[in-house]
């Protein structure tokens, strides 16, 4: 592939906020309304008829999978802020509205690109934790129902931990830290309203974290693990990409994970032709609802497909 057509254009600004653009600041703010919102539930609770609480509980579920795979994923790759004690102080925050440690959902992530839903080895396992053949049997990926409702299970909280001490930089501290901070905030709730946590926030954030996974599975269902630029599924609804700000762009995110989401459409537009060439997957729905697409192939289908392709190079 021609090093000028992958080409990358960078993000850059002179704010002294912002490390790459000010339009930054969109996603950071939803962040922080997302936190609200979560603080806001408690406190209406007790006050809203129980129609409008089922209602504000679903929107809430469908604002963990927004800000997981939007906010807070942008926010691995690009952090926001110049400042490394202001980006540890928004993962705090994205760590409460979404009651998981940001700096934990770091490392799985990382990890997620090393291997990029990749199929089990010889010894039945995978590089990705979070790849959607890890559960899977011959060589096919999982049920995706399977892996929408039982991945939320499935983190190994110890691995991940040694892979933040690795990192011997804070991290591990850190993530602890979101850990402990998330869980004071939910038993400080507990304490107040143990029934508010335990029969209205508890499913609707497993439903959430549900959500995101069902996201990630049909980001990857149908692509080639064999092929770097066609890792993902991507899905280019504008709606979509300005939600979960461009994480719809997934193959391309895949093929270049620093791409900031303001640059992710000129970048794909740069390697259009090379995805045509190379069989890369989209979609024509958003990916949560990827199961609805008219051209979905059956489990199997897709797999033997891939295993006879010969990888390519990336450039």
């Amino acid at each position: 592939m021609s090093a000028e057509v992958i080409r990358i254009e960078r993000a850059t600004t002179n704010s002294k906020l912002f490390a790459h653009t000010r339009w930054d600041a969109i996603p950071a703010l939803s962040g922080l309304f997302h936190l609200a919102y979560f603080i806001g539930l408690f406190f209406l609770y007790p006050h809203a008829p129980l129609w409008v609480m089922l209602i504000l509980g679903f929107i809430y579920s469908l604002m963990v999978n927004a800000n997981v795979n939007g906010v807070g994923h942008n926010f691995i790759h690009n952090p926001f802020f110049r400042s490394q004690t202001l980006n540890r102080i928004f993962g705090v925050t994205q760590s409460i509205a979404c009651c998981f440690s940001q700096t934990m959902y770091d490392a799985v992530h990382m990890q997620h690109h090393k291997g990029n839903s990749d199929h089990r080895d010889e010894k039945g396992d995978t590089v990705d934790w979070l790849s959607i053949y890890r559960h899977g049997h011959d060589g096919e990926a999982e049920n995706p129902w399977r892996y929408v409702f039982l991945s939320f299970f499935r983190d190994d909280v110890g691995a991940i931990r040694r892979e933040l001490r690795k990192r011997n930089n804070g991290d591990l501290f850190w993530g602890n830290l979101e850990l402990a901070a998330f869980a004071t905030t939910l038993f400080v709730m507990f304490l107040f309203n143990w029934r508010y946590v335990i029969f209205y926030f508890l499913p609707f954030w497993y439903l959430g974290h549900c959500f995101s996974y069902l996201n990630g599975y049909y980001r990857h269902y149908g692509a080639n693990p064999d092929k770097p630029i066609a890792w993902g599924v991507s899905s280019y609804g504008r709606i979509y990409n300005w939600l979960f700000f461009y994480n719809g762009y997934h193959a391309e995110h895949h093929f270049r994970p620093k791409v900031h989401w303001t640059k992710m459409e000129k970048f794909h537009q740069s390697i259009e032709e090379m995805q045509k060439q190379e069989g890369v997957r989209t979609i024509r729905r958003a990916h949560m609802l990827g199961f609805l697409d008219p051209d979905l192939p059956r489990r199997g289908e897709r797999g033997q497909q891939v295993e006879g392709a010969e990888p390519s190079i990336s450039g």
